[in-house]
């Protein structure tokens, strides 16, 4: 049995097998949904005393109150002082350039005069309060922690506050290490559902948040579904994606530990891979059989590889980025020569790596761009988490008296179109008005 999927375009059923590869079946638990909605309710209606108990319950974690569940900056700091020096320095070095990208994503207020002194314009805020999530336990995403808080500050928001579960109360040094050096500003020793809801609707001790942004578990991707509209939040995330078009020049290992690189987060990742050379897809083929039974994760590897990857033949590198559009992956990498030449013909991608030294584990952690990115064939609407996802615009409206002459007219009009003659009467009082005197 061949460890990954082969497919050609130029087969009579390559559109049929094409769908069925890329199907995923996003359809909602009903026990998780069930237990979500539990959750919610309780603790919008009970507060503390609900935080308490799931965190009691699920974490194992007992506490008297809902502050001793705050984490003090003092332990941040201290998790960062003890930091093996390698370590902190890739942090440092991975939010340097971070922050430096994001700053020039920051969007400015304008705003222009007409002729009859009429100005209209748009005014950039930031958000006062955002939540960030971060998983516990044994996963540790300092990464995430950056490429979530250090928008959010790029941006201007006020207070960045951190929820993370601390399974059995150990909590992670390196997690509060990237706190402290993405400015946080509070972190919270609880997750899951509950956590969500706790920076959503509040409660005696936690603020409610604007927003709510960090990966999370099924059990917090449904609490931030039904939160929505409460707060805002960043995306529901689908398995991670990658796809890659080649056109034969990069070793082939290269190429396959890149399919990996996104295979091995689990088995219902998805990695593929574009190529019109079909020597070069066998030498791929030979990489990952090679190189599959090395990797410590290699089960899941195995299991994703089968069930959702795919080397396949396309007829020319144009039609590789036709197909490229149809997928609108999460993460593309162009490995060809003039990379840039085929990125041009890419109009839906979350991120796009160029050329083959670009590893897509480049983006995810030190590069600059953000990592959180749409997936599921959501990148041909959504972008990247950035800096504007923490910013809002409100319109600026200051009609001039020889303005509302000209305006008040066209309002009255659609407005007794419409059938709402209120509105229509309060732009037709303004009409050949005398000054108003202040």
């Amino acid at each position: 049995m061949s460890s990954i999927n082969r497919l050609d375009t130029t087969s009579a059923g390559f559109q049929a097998d094409l769908r069925r590869l890329l199907a995923f079946d996003a359809s909602q638990d009903e026990s998780i949904e069930h237990a979500v909605t539990e959750i919610l309710a309780r603790v919008r209606q009970e507060g503390d005393a609900a935080l308490l108990d799931y965190t009691r319950r699920f974490d194992r974690v007992q506490a008297d109150s809902v502050a001793g569940l705050e984490v003090d900056r003092s332990e941040w700091l201290a998790a960062l002082q003890a930091l093996p020096s390698e370590q902190r320095v890739a942090l440092e070095t991975a939010a340097d350039r971070i922050r430096r990208y994001h700053e020039r994503q920051v969007t400015q207020s304008w705003s222009y005069t007409e002729e009859d002194g009429t100005t209209l314009g748009q005014k950039i805020t930031p958000l006062d309060r955002v939540g960030l999530y971060v998983p516990g336990g044994k996963a540790a995403y300092p990464s995430s922690v950056l490429m979530n808080a250090i928008p959010a500050k790029v941006a201007g928001v006020q207070e960045v506050v951190m929820v993370t579960p601390t399974p059995d109360g150990v909590r992670n040094p390196i997690v509060l290490a990237a706190a402290a050096i993405g400015g946080v500003d509070r972190v919270w020793a609880i997750g899951g559902a509950q956590a969500v809801a706790a920076v959503s609707y509040g409660t005696e001790t936690i603020r409610p948040v604007d927003k709510i942004v960090g990966p999370g578990n099924a059990y917090v991707a449904a609490a931030k579904r039904r939160v929505f509209g409460i707060v805002g939040i960043d995306m529901i995330a689908g398995p991670s994606e990658i796809l890659v078009i080649c056109d034969g020049t990069t070793p082939a290992d290269w190429v396959a530990m890149d399919l990996f690189s996104q295979a091995e987060h689990d088995e219902l990742a998805q990695a593929i891979l574009l190529c019109p050379d079909a020597g070069y897809l066998d030498a791929v083929q030979s990489a990952i059989d090679r190189l599959l039974p090395t990797m410590p994760r290699a089960d899941i590897l195995r299991t994703s590889l089968a069930n959702r990857g795919a080397l396949i033949k396309v007829r020319s590198l144009e039609e590789a980025c036709d197909i490229a559009n149809t997928i609108a992956p999460e993460h593309l990498e162009i490995s060809t020569e003039e990379p840039e030449r085929w990125a041009d013909r890419i109009r839906h991608a979350g991120a796009i790596f160029l050329g083959p030294y670009t590893s897509e584990s480049l983006g995810d952690y030190c590069a600059g761009p953000n990592h959180v990115l749409p997936t599921a064939r959501t990148a041909r609407f959504s972008s990247p988490l950035g800096v504007y996802d923490f910013q809002k615009r409100s319109s600026m409206i200051k009609v001039s008296r020889a303005g509302a002459q000209t305006l008040g007219r066209v309002a009255s009009v659609l407005a007794r179109g419409e059938g709402l003659p209120a509105h229509a009467a309060s732009a037709e009082y303004r009409l050949e008005s005398t000054d108003i005197q202040a």
